[in-house]
């Protein structure tokens, strides 16, 4: 019998105006929940357990994209989706590149994504290429 943990923040709801949420450093993962949220614009979820098995984190930007229309900021820093090149040796700033337009294809209304504005050309190259973004080197 294999058990599926998902990690709900449904509390929130409560908070339905609420516009800027921090959640670094809580070993979430791709199966967090949040509830709706129409009025959040930043949300920080830095140095969690985000990565991109198995779709899971297609599965966690489509939700986001959903249950929080109004997001313009996201930071996914120091997850295993984000690769960072000063973190890992392995990767490149092409797999940034890579990772950045495959989260600016699920989610299109960002402004910043982790550090970095959002030029014009990465939107336009996410709308082109960015669903076929999500394979990163090994």
């Amino acid at each position: 019998v294999a058990f599926v943990v998902c990690r709900s923040l449904e509390g929130l709801k409560m908070f339905s105006y609420l516009e800027e949420l921090i959640l670094d450093n809580n070993l979430l993962g791709n199966d967090l929940l949040l509830p709706r949220l129409p009025h959040l614009h930043t949300l920080m979820l830095n140095k969690n357990q985000i990565s991109f098995q198995r779709n899971t984190c297609k599965i966690l930007l489509d939700h986001l994209a959903e249950v929080v229309p109004s997001l313009q900021y996201l930071s996914l820093l120091g997850n295993m989706a984000c690769p960072n090149e000063l973190v890992c040796k392995e990767k490149d700033e092409d797999d940034y590149q890579r990772y950045r337009y495959f989260v600016l294809h699920k989610l299109r209304n960002l402004k910043f994504l982790d550090t970095r504005k959002v030029t014009r050309r990465e939107r336009e190259e996410a709308l082109v290429r960015g669903a076929f973004m999500k394979v990163v080197k090994p």
